[in-house]
């Protein structure tokens, strides 16, 4: 399930309440010396937990887990209409937070493959109801999976964890749970309570991303294989033959936002899946990060709660500019040494002859440089010419469960030939 996709519900985003009941509790057992005893509890927002605790607990160079990210996906409508937080405590510190996201409509034929979603159009044209299903995404929406900790998970804390996640998808009747797009050593951590759960566990679309540590953008080209780097120099060549086309850097952007969506939606037309699909409001919110209010978006939440600072998400928007229109677009995030290419729009009437695609993954990867970071990702899509940039694919998984035993069986069945297909598809050679 790509990070760059997906379709946004009609309803408008809620968080989840927690519930009144007491905290879950399990102590490990055994040993001569007290083990440490661990609770859940549920956190209605990602301000329910402070700043500076989130940080701690937070991937440390990972740009789609600040806590403003997070915020920005609460007022969104990017396709989850709920969402909460399990907050694991060792004897009674903060220790580790799950981010749950909810989605009670999702539509099965805009993430499977081209060749199922055709075998699937008559049943959704018919019987749109029918290829609907409720669906928990446990970690991060639209990045990689993580469980946000101290350290390595303690098998009696992973029992518990996902115990209570199967717990929240049947109390708010979300038959589906997914466990989206974690790394081995992220569910390894996890297995004792998804073994316990019944979770069966399925290959995702890899993430790419590339290395960095080179000096300058020039050391990164001469530091790529002969042909790879011959054809980036021919295309930013060609980019620089086009007339009135002009690339630059711009930490402010809000006043582009209209733009960026009209090129961002000539993007996802031409997607074959469709997970997440950000909207304006979730762009605005990191873009506008100096507007004051919580984590400086201006929206009123948290004003004074005495978080501090913080490592905050920074973003630049690497843009394109045909005389003074906005004609292509990389949205880059910032955490720590670590970069993210998040999201990209481009006018395809131009994009071919410009090689526009091309050349602003190459701006994004010079600013990266230039900022010190150790690696950029980029999206779970087009890994052709990402492998051309010099990135590696990073293997992730899902895991799997559903709430009802029937519909657990028919899932272990069905499901992972429909995604294995999908994936294969997607990593396929393309011209």
């Amino acid at each position: 399930m790509s990070a760059d996709r997906g379709p946004a519900p009609a309803a408008a985003p809620a968080t989840v309440a927690a519930p009144p009941a007491a905290p879950a509790t399990v102590a490990a057992a055994g040993g001569s010396q007290r083990e440490p005893a661990y609770t859940v509890e549920r956190l209605e927002r990602a301000q329910g937990l402070p700043r500076q605790v989130w940080d701690e607990l937070a991937p440390a160079d990972d740009p789609m887990w600040g806590r403003d990210v997070f915020t920005a996906m609460q007022r969104a409508e990017i396709g989850p209409d709920a969402y909460a937080y399990l907050l694991v405590r060792e004897d009674g510190r903060p220790f580790a937070l799950l981010p749950l996201s909810a989605v009670h409509g999702l539509r099965l034929d805009r993430v499977v493959g081209p060749r199922e979603r055709r075998l699937m159009a008559p049943v959704a044209r018919a019987f749109p109801r029918l290829v609907r299903v409720p669906m928990l995404f446990c970690g991060n929406f639209l990045g990689q999976g993580h469980v946000m900790g101290r350290g390595r998970l303690p098998a009696a804390a992973a029992r518990l964890l996902v115990r209570e996640v199967m717990d929240f998808a049947r109390g708010h009747r979300l038959g589906t749970v997914v466990f989206k797009d974690f790394a081995p050593d992220g569910l390894d951590a996890l297995r004792p309570g998804l073994d316990e759960q019944g979770f069966f566990t399925v290959a995702s679309l890899p993430d790419t991303q590339l290395t960095l540590g080179q000096p300058d953008f020039e050391s990164y080209l001469a530091s790529l294989p002969a042909k790879p780097r011959r054809n980036a120099r021919n295309k930013i060549r060609k980019f620089h033959r086009q007339e009135d086309l002009r690339m630059e850097v711009l930490d402010e952007f809000g006043h582009l936002v209209p733009e960026m969506m009209g090129l961002y939606r000539q993007v996802m037309d031409r997607a074959d899946q469709t997970l997440d699909v950000l909207d304006e409001a979730f762009v605005r919110a990191l873009s506008d990060s100096k507007a004051g209010g919580e984590d400086g978006y201006g929206d009123g939440e948290g004003q004074g709660d005495g978080d501090g600072e913080g490592a905050r998400t920074e973003q630049r928007l690497v843009a394109c500019f045909e005389g003074e229109r906005l004609v292509g677009y990389l949205h880059c995030l910032f955490r720590g040494r670590g970069a993210v290419g998040a999201r990209i729009g481009m006018d395809y009437g131009l994009a071919h002859r410009a090689r526009l695609y091309h050349n602003l993954h190459y701006a994004a990867i010079e600013l990266a440089i230039a900022r010190g970071c150790r690696h950029i990702r980029f999206a779970q899509t087009a890994y052709e010419p990402k492998r051309e940039f010099g990135c590696e694919l990073v293997e992730q998984s899902y895991a799997l469960n559903h709430t009802g035993r029937l519909p657990r069986t028919i899932l272990r069945l069905l499901l992972p030939p429909a995604l294995e297909a999908a994936r294969a598809q997607a990593l396929a050679p393309r011209s």
